[in-house]
């Protein structure tokens, strides 16, 4: 027969199951500092010793990494998405920004519609507050911490798709966002967009999710992509046109 007897789990085996679950399911992020070994083991209920070898098996796999002085540390584990050199690739032809914003465009429509049909209560409560934070700190084109909301309301809403893939892909594709691999978010914002015409897109985001109505969440989450993407061809437009003007304007002035 093909039964054999039950095992008990060695403790430091549980420890690394629930960290993983953490990591896996996005609750603890890459560069997060986990708790001292003294506040971790008793959050836990282990010993020091058991969490110590639960902590050295995920360092083993590349889950957690020790840093002299400071403590342990989530690894960074979305590093490893795209490589160097395709980074630089993306950041050299704005072929790689449209095609950036048509697939967060279909991902995040995807995950507003899973928020609205499978995102808990707390979930939504999270988004909620998010929202808040973002109309109380105002343009996000003259702020480092509003265009930081920004981007928490939008990951807010990948995390309550609750589908972990996703969520990780998701998370690094906001990462090279955030360091302007694909566009300067603040300075597109600040000369073809105005503060009203954002909120009012993330506010119609909000109400939809709260309402718990996948088409509409999705439908508004395209939108404001649509609009985005029509940002950054003004955007790139008025560049192009300066840059022509300048010429004509330093041609004209050699002919004196």
């Amino acid at each position: 027969m093909p039964f054999q007897k039950v095992q008990p789990e060695k403790l430091s085996a549980s420890v690394v199951r629930q960290i993983e679950q953490l990591i896996l399911r996005g609750i603890l992020s890459p560069g997060e500092r986990l708790p001292s070994e003294r506040e971790l083991a008793e959050r836990l209920g282990v010993s020091r010793p058991s969490l110590r070898d639960a902590i050295a098996e995920l360092q083993e796999v590349g889950l957690l990494e020790a840093k002299a002085g400071s403590g342990v540390f989530v690894a960074d584990v979305l590093g490893s998405a795209f490589s160097p050199a395709l980074i630089r690739l993306f950041a050299r032809h704005d072929e790689a920004v449209f095609d950036y914003l048509s697939f967060r465009r279909d991902m995040e429509g995807l995950a507003a519609e899973r928020a609205a049909k499978f995102g808990s209560d707390a979930d939504l409560k999270l988004i909620q507050t998010i929202f808040d934070k973002m109309v109380a700190a105002g343009d996000p084109s003259l702020s480092d911490a509003a265009a930081s909301l920004d981007a928490q309301f939008h990951s807010a809403i990948m995390d309550a798709s609750h589908n972990v893939v996703m969520l990780h892909m998701m998370r690094s594709m906001f990462d090279l966002l955030h360091e302007g691999v694909f566009y300067n978010r603040r300075i597109m914002f600040s000369r073809h967009t105005t503060f009203e015409v954002l909120l009012a897109q993330h506010s119609a985001i909000n109400a939809a999710l709260q309402a718990r109505d996948p088409a509409a969440a999705r439908t508004a989450v395209e939108a404001h992509l649509d609009y985005v993407k029509q940002s950054l061809i003004d955007h790139q437009r008025s560049l192009r046109n300066a840059e022509i003007a300048q010429q004509r304007l330093e041609h004209e002035s050699g002919k004196g």
